[in-house]
């Protein structure tokens, strides 16, 4: 029986995760911080911290595959936070994985790790990494990919997946923080002229693309496999305009849709000239701007990635449409529906 151990596993994608593996047989450990395990599904559950040796090196017991998903959440922007989880964390799975003997390693990456607030259009993964990142989380991703990669060797099989956009039930950032906005009647402007194409990934199709690379990593023989060493681009496949996504969420949801637009570049400018301000007054005040430039520039311009890398040596193809996704999405949240809150109010 095959055994995994998956790192950040409470969250909202290792939680897809593990009900999936155990789903298809697999015997599941979960490693996280979380005080408590909250899922359906009966796993043993090991809380502690990423980055202390003592604390991952026992879960890592009798464990042939690592899914490792975790990271602070890219709405932060704490860098000590970010280079600790997703640097120092990482060198610490990686190490704790070779002193186990652990056979593969599969690591949750992000296509956010080539984007640097300009157009990206079709980007295959031979596109270089963002030299100008716009934010922590985007710089400490690229490093950790890096150094996950690096590790490959015949002893250990690494692998990373880039998904982008994830979205689905239970996800506890886009949809929230979208209905929130509409529900304040903050959404209803768009920013640009609201045709920047965009990948959002529904989330059973990102853990499809890590069992597919998990699944690649080794030959029947036991050699290395296609995906040692590799990375890929695991989105819907489909891109779609921001504001058309955005604006099928909150109608679904009873609410409505973005109507008027303003320029990118103002709003762009604004928001620079807020982050500045906000900068300026941090030694006297701790403010936690949502209108930031990095948020301005994701809203605003395209980021969309190819898939073909990932259709060719791994057999991907996106178990579930974007449009089937969206509708599931909004099925999964009665809770956040126009109609319930006002009934709760």
């Amino acid at each position: 029986m095959r055994r995994a151990l998956v790192i950040g596993g409470a969250g909202f994608l290792g939680l897809h995760l593990v009900e999936r593996l155990i789903k298809d047989g697999w015997v599941v450990r979960v490693f996280d911080m979380l005080p408590s395990w909250t899922a359906a599904v009966e796993v043993e559950y090991i809380r502690g911290d990423l980055c202390k040796f003592e604390d991952l090196r026992p879960a890592l017991n009798e464990i042939e595959t690592v899914f490792h998903c975790a990271s602070p959440s890219p709405a932060s922007n704490n860098k000590a936070l970010f280079y600790l989880v997703n640097v120092t964390g990482t060198e610490n799975v990686i190490r704790c994985c070779r002193y186990a003997k652990v056979k593969k390693l599969v690591l949750t990456s992000s296509a956010s790790v080539l984007y640097e607030g300009l157009d990206i259009v079709n980007a295959s993964e031979d596109m270089p990494y963002a030299k100008r990142p716009l934010d922590y989380y985007t710089e400490t991703k690229a490093i950790q990919e890096q150094l996950v990669l690096e590790a490959n060797s015949d002893t250990l099989y690494t692998t990373a997946i880039r998904p982008h956009g994830i979205f689905g039930p239970r996800d506890p950032q886009l949809v929230p923080i979208t209905v929130d906005t509409a529900r304040k009647g903050k959404l209803k402007f768009t920013i640009g002229n609201g045709k920047n194409m965009v990948d959002f990934t529904y989330v059973e199709n990102v853990v499809h693309g890590h069992l597919l690379a998990e699944e690649h990593l080794e030959q029947v023989d036991g050699g290395k496999g296609v995906a040692s060493g590799e990375v890929y681009h695991i989105t819907n496949d489909e891109p779609v305009a921001f504001w058309d996504f955005l604006g099928k969420i909150v109608v679904g949801l009873g609410y409505s849709a973005p109507k008027y637009h303003l320029p990118y570049n103002l709003v762009y400018y604004i928001a620079c000239l807020l982050s500045t301000i906000v900068w300026m007054i941090s030694p006297f005040y701790c403010l936690k701007p949502t209108f930031t430039p990095s948020r301005v520039a994701l809203a605003g311009t395209a980021h969309y990635y190819n898939c073909s890398k990932a259709k060719a040596q791994l057999g991907y193809r996106p178990l579930v449409d974007l449009n089937d996704a969206i509708q599931k999405t909004i099925r999964s949240y009665p809770h956040l529906h126009a109609d319930s809150f006002i009934k709760r109010n």
